[in-house]
């Protein structure tokens, strides 16, 4: 099992904290890593690229290859990815919020943007 991460989209600006999850294939950025860990060093690298205050979302799946998710992890994305919430904050704190064990999970939508930057950990 590996880690596949989303950037968030912050869409509501009435609700500054509210982020949908792209699907895999609508995202602007996606990560693939070994070990939860490391997705943190990706959170560093797309504050750089995506600005200080960010949100992710990130769920373990079976993959090799970022370029070519299953088909099946696509379409069952809505229901998976809303596992593990990550938000950058000032100061270079990431916040984690850990929705594994909760019965009912945020909502997830997706929302069509130009195809993903990927970003991996793996040769």
């Amino acid at each position: 099992m590996r880690w596949l991460m989303s950037l968030g989209e912050r869409t509501r600006p009435d609700v500054p904290r509210f982020a949908e999850c792209p699907t895999p294939g609508q995202a602007r950025a996606l990560a693939l890593v070994d070990d939860f860990g490391q997705l943190f060093f990706v959170l560093r690298e797309w504050r750089q690229v995506y600005g200080e205050e960010l949100t992710a979302w990130a769920a373990q799946v079976q993959a090799d290859d970022i370029s070519t998710l299953p088909a099946d992890l696509i379409a069952a994305w809505e229901g998976v990815a809303d596992v593990v919430r990550l938000d950058t904050e000032r100061g270079g704190y990431v916040r984690v919020a850990d929705y594994r064990d909760m019965p009912v999970r945020p909502s997830v939508s997706a929302r069509a943007v130009t195809g993903p930057q990927l970003w991996t950990t793996t040769p």
